[in-house]
């Protein structure tokens, strides 16, 4: 790339892409997960980092601070020979994530510290007791 020349946008950069692979699907060659009809699959399927913009997987939406709010699978990205699969959903759908009241808050923070309170010694430690233990470090130390 020329030092002076800026980078395309990505939509530029997608057109381009799906151009190509439509090339190469008009000249006989066989994409496994390109399938953005649903002809193949059950629904659309895109190669790993060849999703549309637009749609996103539940851990991009979650990064920008939405949740699906119960929309339907709109399309999906298979990689790793189909062993891996992510599905997408429409960003225009999601919802704001919703936020934990006061009261959730507290009842985490009282279980969270519940797991620190030793059950032989009572006594409330820095870390989480082990379950495979069942009792803090010290105690188990002691009888061991």
């Amino acid at each position: 790339m020329h030092p002076n020349s800026t980078p395309a946008p990505r939509n530029e950069r997608l057109l381009r892409q799906v151009h190509e692979l439509e090339t190469l699907l008009r000249r006989g060659w066989f994409i496994e997960f390109y399938d953005p009809h649903g002809t193949r699959h059950a629904m659309p399927t895109y190669p790993y980092h060849w999703a549309p913009t637009g749609l996103l997987t539940i851990r991009q939406l979650r990064a920008k601070g939405l949740r699906p709010g119960g929309q339907q699978v709109v399309a999906q990205i298979l990689w790793r020979r189909g062993k891996r699969v992510a599905y997408l959903y429409r960003e225009d759908l999601a919802l704001p994530k919703r936020q934990a009241t006061p009261a959730q808050l507290t009842a985490i923070a009282r279980a969270l510290r519940a797991r620190r309170i030793c059950p032989t010694c009572g006594t409330e430690k820095t870390y989480y007791i082990p379950r495979s233990k069942g009792e803090c470090n010290d105690c188990a130390a002691r009888w061991a």
